[in-house]
């Protein structure tokens, strides 16, 4: 069933949290106990949002424990794959969510609870199913599997009115090459918290790669950043 327009949550939430920073970390934690620090260490890289999947037993606490520690950041939900995911999500005080593909199931429950939802979307065909329940800032997911930035500029016409945030396969190397699309406003990646920092507790090293994707916007497809 479409999403009713009078239930529609704004799409201006989503693109101001776009407007943070050119990159919205994506972040499985498998430890509760590294949540705090690894969001400290974010905030101290300039990076406010962070999308927590749930793709871990420890994702939703971690969720919990950042939202009421660290009201700064803008903490979101990642791998939502159903409407009681996003329930139990908003519950922990997930601020938006972010959901691998579309189905008007999941993005009517985030209308409900009034949670802010990036739809994942792959096809053409999904991109108009988003349309039609009010979403216009969408997720290309997995960007680098299903065609990348040749995949977006082959929508710019077709989808003049849509913008993305492209996420799967990004790298620090290739994050500016996407960020030049004019139809791109931010990226997914998860090279901003490497598994083995969080494990080593290296919370330097992650917040000197929080720093590092401030310059990606401007780096250029030509730059070695």
């Amino acid at each position: 069933m479409a999403v009713t327009p009078a239930s529609r949550v704004p799409a201006t939430e989503l693109l101001d949290i776009a407007s943070h920073g050119p990159v919205i970390p994506v972040i499985v934690i498998d430890r509760v106990p590294d949540a705090l620090p690894l969001a400290e260490a974010l905030l101290a890289g300039g990076v406010k949002v962070l999308e927590v999947t749930l793709r871990t037993a420890a994702g939703l606490p971690a969720i919990e424990a950042i939202a009421r520690h660290l009201p700064e950041a803008v903490v979101g939900v990642g791998t939502v794959l159903d409407a009681d995911d996003a329930r139990r999500a908003s519950q922990a005080g997930a601020r938006f969510a972010v959901s691998p593909g579309y189905t008007a199931a999941v993005g009517s429950a985030c209308q409900r609870l009034n949670l802010p939802l990036l739809p994942g979307v792959a096809t053409s065909s999904e991109i108009m199913a988003a349309l039609a329940d009010g979403f216009s800032f969408l997720k290309l997911f997995p960007a680098e599997a299903v065609g990348g930035i040749a995949l977006l500029k082959s929508w710019a016409s077709p989808f003049a009115r849509v913008s993305f945030c492209p996420t799967g396969g990004i790298t620090q190397a290739s994050a500016p090459h996407y960020l030049a699309l004019p139809q791109v406003r931010c990226v997914g990646g998860s090279w901003l918290t490497p598994a083995d920092a969080i494990r080593a507790g290296d919370w330097a090293r992650i917040t000197a790669l929080a720093r590092a994707s401030h310059a990606l916007r401007n780096a250029g497809p030509g730059s070695s950043e």
